[in-house]
């Protein structure tokens, strides 16, 4: 069955009217332009079923795309902890639902506004606009945030404060190209490479690691 994410409802809807409209009011030369509209906006807001791994002790990519970044880095504003970042980088042609990378209860939902530098570019990961999520865990907190581009102008986080999710839970999607980040603690270790392309939900991209 073809799911979509229900964020794409008005643009395909949208765009559907618009197509409609050339064809009757027009001619169906004119209809050329935006049923292909009409066809990306189907491929976009697609949301597949995933195989999420029943492994222990695993984290699941939250994202779609390429990893851009794996670093250790010290998170002073939520989690007050050294960790350890992987950041994942959306096309627009990637599946834009994001799924939470391990069990957990949301602590803190914030929306931050900001820029819309290109989402690959360093900095874009805390001067663009972007919604921060605190995922309290059995392996500590983790911090997830999706990050708007330079096409993408907007992020979505369906889940509040308080709500129990489970790994490869969707939680959110950005419209059009875009990254996410997230923050594991520093037991995990890191089962993919730079340049990797994911799968949110699916992919295993890191495994922790008591002591």
């Amino acid at each position: 069955m073809f799911k979509l994410a229900p964020e794409g409802y008005p643009f395909i809807i949208g765009s559907g009217l618009l197509a409609l409209a050339a064809l009757f009011l027009f001619s169906p030369l004119y209809a050329c332009i935006p049923v292909p509209v009409v066809l990306f906006m189907l491929w976009f807001f697609r949301d597949p079923e995933r195989i999420i791994p029943q492994e222990k002790d695993v984290f699941v990519s939250p994202a779609d795309g390429r990893i851009i970044v794996i670093r250790e880095v010290r998170e002073d504003r939520y989690l007050k902890a050294d960790v350890r970042q992987v950041s994942i980088f959306m096309s627009p042609l990637n599946v834009h639902v994001n799924r939470v990378p391990c069990d957990g209860m949301v602590k803190t939902v914030r929306h931050n506004k900001g820029r819309f530098l290109a989402a690959y570019k360093d900095e874009a990961s805390i001067r663009n606009e972007n919604i921060e999520m605190v995922l309290g865990t059995g392996y500590g907190d983790i911090l997830l945030r999706q990050v708007a581009g330079f096409v993408a102008r907007r992020a979505v986080c369906r889940v509040r404060e308080g709500a129990k999710l489970i790994r490869g839970d969707r939680y959110g999607i950005i419209k059009f190209s875009s990254r996410v980040d997230v923050y594991l603690p520093k037991g995990a270790i890191i089962k993919v490479g730079l340049d990797q392309v994911v799968k949110a939900g699916e992919t295993v991209i890191a495994e922790y690691r008591q002591g």
